[in-house]
């Protein structure tokens, strides 16, 4: 006689799809009794009280003495944020650089803020001939840049005006700005546009466009920019090199752990 074959996981596989089971329930909730759990998991209430009394003993669950209901501690919570420590933006953004780069064949920069200054950590070089020119390492004012905007543009408002005070604003270009007054208003500007803009400002006869990067705090890290030589630039294309960027802006971001793109730092 053949044996029976079923598809059934094995029950180690089972239990484990059940805590996690449990975890995306009690997630949903502050707290949930052993009912409420059975019934939302069609488990019976002896293996959901065995399940919750394992990970109560491991720190994950906490049992409200009163109500007698189950709630996730803060352990789920450090856990995650650890594996965020080690999530590397700039592995993450590579990918969306190349995808940036095959479809505007354009020179795109990853940066970051250091001491008041956009500093370029990653580049992709244009296809065409001509280029901006830049290496990673270089530095760039703040004010002056796509990058910087767009990382100001949505900083938290204490950290920005900070900041901004201790910018010197020199006139690097023609079409620099040249003080804090004029620097806030392009921020203003940014936010309502939903990306930064350098119309020559930094390189003579180079436009750039730029979004921020967040990471699981929300917070800016990062921005990405596409730099685009002034005579090969067409303004009617303007709204879909923007809409590159947001897109891999937000892929990045999200990689990172960022709940909301881009997220409203008022």
């Amino acid at each position: 006689m053949d044996a029976v074959h079923d598809n059934k996981p094995p029950e180690s596989v089972t239990a484990v799809l059940r805590v996690f089971g449990l975890l995306m329930a009690l997630s949903e909730r502050k707290e949930m009794s052993i009912s409420d759990l059975s019934i939302r998991l069609a488990m019976p209430k002896a293996t959901v009280y065995r399940f919750l009394q394992t990970m109560k003993s491991l720190g994950f669950v906490y049992q409200e003495p009163e109500s007698e209901r189950y709630g996730l501690t803060m352990k789920l919570f450090e856990l995650g944020a650890k594996v965020l420590q080690h999530v590397d933006m700039l592995e993450l953004a590579k990918s969306q650089m190349q995808i940036l780069s095959e479809k505007t064949l354009e020179t795109i920069h990853l940066g970051v803020l250091a001491d008041g200054e956009v500093v370029y950590v990653h580049k992709v070089d244009a296809r065409h001939y001509l280029g901006m020119y830049s290496r990673v390492g270089r530095r760039a004012p703040v004010y002056a840049t796509a990058i910087g905007k767009a990382m100001l543009a949505w900083e938290k408002p204490a950290r920005r005006d900070a900041i901004i005070a201790d910018l010197c604003f020199i006139r690097v270009q023609k079409n620099s700005v040249t003080s804090a007054e004029q620097f806030l208003a392009e921020l203003e500007s940014t936010r309502q546009r939903g990306y930064g803009l350098d119309n020559q400002e930094f390189e003579e006869h180079v436009i750039c466009i730029s979004v921020p990067i967040f990471d699981h705090w929300n917070d800016v890290v990062g921005g990405l920019s596409i730099s685009i030589p002034e005579f090969r630039f067409d303004p009617d294309r303007q709204e879909e090199y923007a809409n590159l960027l947001i897109t891999a802006g937000r892929e990045v971001s999200q990689a990172l752990g960022c709940s909301v793109y881009p997220p409203d730092q008022k």
